[in-house]
């Protein structure tokens, strides 16, 4: 043991290790709730006797070791489980070896099966995205209730729906097979890719930015990245990641309100984090031909090499958004392709690539007016501006984008 106690050591150790911890779990019994069950007592146990006892050498192997136990003392009260615990008893000696390193010893596969249980295409895109940060993040069911701004009971109940199905359903606790992998991956780093939109722009709520889903996310595409380092999508998601989040210091001001890109004080990005992504993208588009998040990061990299919105290379941008809509068609991509052309043309030219959208297709999506006010406004269109901002008004959910647009709306 280690000398020396914090209390945050148990939550910090948890934290970190919680997936490896709880795919192990999953591994051995093929039952969820079993295993969050043995992980929890397991941790509750670590809160006794660490204080007394200290921190062990290797947290993770304690944890593993007293989960196992609790299991088969839950077991054992529960005969419903009899067949489990035979095969748990059978196993039960390759658990946890004797010289367990969580260095070394990575176990990549287990923490594999749990991402692709959690995003399996059975269960909906809704259940996925809780399920992956219930069980990969460590968050409890009210942390990601709030995360999506739903009560908690019924986030609560969506979890025990996904479980449920995982049972009825015998979804297998596996990594899929070479010839399932690309069918099956897309649907894992999209629960990612929306985990981190809804961290860096919240949908709803009073803050802009919600800096523990953009933490989890990056947490998860980096041992993503770590488990599949040869899967050419897994890290340009990473380096997306990395490059749009290296902006948040700027993209909000002292009273906590939003900076447009074009008035962030770009002293402020993170370096670090645009010299990862960046390397990350080139590692990537060296490999294969570029797919969707490949793409979006190379459009993000552009934006963090420039000087200012002045000096950014609009050409490249508008270029990368058309083959983006060519390999991933999606109405977003096509507005953000024509606020870059009216960058790269004026707005006049803006507008009219505006005008060619889908606009049912953007009718619930407050961007669409608010850059068509944006366009308007600096055509000196005040009074059909007024119109668009009155539309992005009504269908906005984030109080500081609110309040951004309601500045806009009066310098009008």
């Amino acid at each position: 043991m280690t000398s020396g106690w914090a209390f945050g050591s148990v939550e910090d150790v948890f934290r970190e290790d919680h997936g490896r911890l709880l795919a192990m779990l999953v591994r051995q019994f093929g039952d969820l709730d079993l295993a969050e069950e043995a992980a929890s007592e397991a941790v509750e146990a670590a809160l006794q006797r660490w204080p007394v006892d200290g921190v062990p050498k290797v947290p993770l192997a304690w944890l593993l070791t007293t989960a196992r136990r609790k299991s088969v003392d839950r077991l054992r009260r529960d005969s419903a489980y009899a067949a489990r615990l035979a095969i748990m008893h059978a196993e039960a000696e390759h658990l946890v070896p004797a010289t367990f390193n969580p260095d070394i010893d990575d176990i990549p596969d287990e923490r594999l099966r749990l991402f692709f249980t959690c995003c399996h295409p059975a269960l909906s895109t809704e259940a996925q995205i809780a399920l992956t940060l219930r069980c990969l993040a460590g968050l409890s069911t009210s942390q990601v209730a709030r995360a999506f701004l739903v009560a908690e009971p019924t986030m609560a109940q969506r979890i025990v729906r996904a479980k449920r199905k995982i049972s009825a359903a015998r979804i297998p606790f596996r990594v899929p097979e070479a010839n399932e992998l690309a069918a099956r991956l897309p649907g894992v780093l999209h629960v990612l890719y929306l985990i981190f939109t809804e961290g860096y722009a919240a949908s709803a709520g009073a803050d802009l930015v919600r800096v523990d889903l953009t933490e989890e996310s990056l947490r998860l595409a980096r041992i993503l990245h770590r488990l599949l380092p040869d899967e050419s999508e897994a890290t340009s998601l990473l380096a997306l990641f990395l490059l749009v989040d290296a902006r948040r210091a700027a993209r909000i001001d002292a009273t906590g309100e939003l900076v447009s890109l074009e008035f962030q004080d770009r002293t402020l990005w993170d370096a670090a984090r645009m010299s990862e992504g960046s390397a990350l993208v080139v590692a990537a588009l060296d490999r294969h031909s570029p797919g969707p998040y490949a793409l979006q990061a190379a459009i993000a990299a552009l934006h963090d090499e420039a000087a200012d919105v002045a000096t950014t290379d609009w050409a490249q941008i508008v270029a990368l958004y058309e083959l983006l809509c060519v390999v991933s068609p999606s109405p977003v991509f096509e507005l953000n392709r024509a606020v870059a052309v009216a960058m790269r043309d004026g707005p006049e030219a803006g507008l009219a690539a505006l005008d060619e959208l889908d606009v049912d297709a953007l009718r619930d999506y407050h961007p669409f007016p608010a850059a068509r006010g944006d366009l308007l406004r600096r055509l000196g269109r005040a009074s059909e501006a007024a119109a668009a901002y009155r539309t992005a008004l009504d269908l906005v959910q984030n109080e500081r984008e609110r309040t951004f647009l309601r500045r806009r709306f009066a310098e009008l």
